[in-house]
C-alpha cells in the first residue's frame, strides 16, 4: 500500500494539457504522460530500495518533482536515484521495442526522447543532478556547483537557441515556445540542489 503522499497539480498544467489534447487529441498525450509515469516511477522505485522518505508529488508546467527527504542518501545512492527515472524510461523503450515488435513506436519515441531530455546537464533536470553530485563527489561541492553552472548555462543557451532557430524554420510552432522560454528560465536561475527529483 502507498503511504500518503502531498500529490499538488498546478493550473498551469491543466491548461497546458487542454491545450494539448484540443491540438493533438487525447492519445499523444497519453503517450506522453505514460512515460513520464515510468521516469517518476523508476526514480521512486530506487528512493524507496535506499529508504529516502518521499514526502510529495508535484506536477506543473515544466514537468513532474518527487519531493523527498534525500539528506540521508550519499552521493551515490542519490545519484542512483537521479538515474534511475532515465533508466527506466530506456528500459520501457527495450521493453516496448522488443515486445511490441513495432506496434508502438509513439511509446518507444516518448520514452527516449524523455531520457535523453533529462539527461541534459541543466538542474533541475537529472542531468544537471547527476553532474553536481559526480562533480562534488570527486571534488567537493563547491567545485560541482561551477560545473553544473558552467555546463548548465552553456547548454541551456544552446537549447534555447536551437528551439528559437527551429521556430523560425517551422513557421513558429507554438508548442516549442514554453520549452523556449524554460530553457532560458533554467540557464538563468541559480539553483540549488537537493530535495527533489
Amino acid at each position: 500500500m502507498f503511504p500518503p503522499y502531498n500529490i499538488r497539480v498546478s493550473g498551469g498544467f491543466v491548461l497546458l494539457a487542454i491545450w494539448f489534447v484540443l491540438a493533438n487529441g487525447w492519445e499523444p498525450l497519453a503517450t506522453v504522460l505514460g512515460a513520464a509515469a515510468v521516469h517518476e516511477l523508476g526514480h521512486w522505485a530506487v528512493l524507496r530500495m535506499l529508504g529516502a522518505e518521499v514526502t510529495g508529488f508535484r506536477l506543473g508546467v515544466l514537468g513532474a518533482v518527487l519531493e523527498t527527504n534525500s539528506r540521508r542518501l550519499s552521493y551515490g545512492g542519490e545519484l542512483a536515484a537521479v538515474l534511475a527515472g532515465p533508466a527506466g524510461n530506456l528500459l520501457a523503450a527495450f521493453l516496448l521495442t522488443v515486445l511490441g515488435k513495432g506496434r508502438w513506436p509513439a511509446a518507444v519515441g516518448a520514452n527516449l526522447v524523455l531520457c535523453a531530455f533529462n539527461l541534459l546537464p541543466i538542474r533541475p533536470l537529472d542531468g544537471g543532478r547527476a553532474l553536481y553530485l559526480l562533480s562534488a563527489w570527486a571534488a567537493g561541492p563547491v567545485a560541482g556547483e561551477a560545473a553544473v553552472r558552467w555546463a548548465g548555462g552553456v547548454t541551456a543557451a544552446a537549447l534555447a537557441a536551437l528551439i528559437a532557430w527551429v521556430m523560425l524554420r517551422t513557421g513558429g510552432s507554438l508548442w516549442l515556445l514554453p520549452a523556449l522560454l524554460a530553457s532560458v528560465y533554467w540557464g538563468a536561475m541559480p539553483w540549488h540542489s537537493g530535495g527533489c527529483l
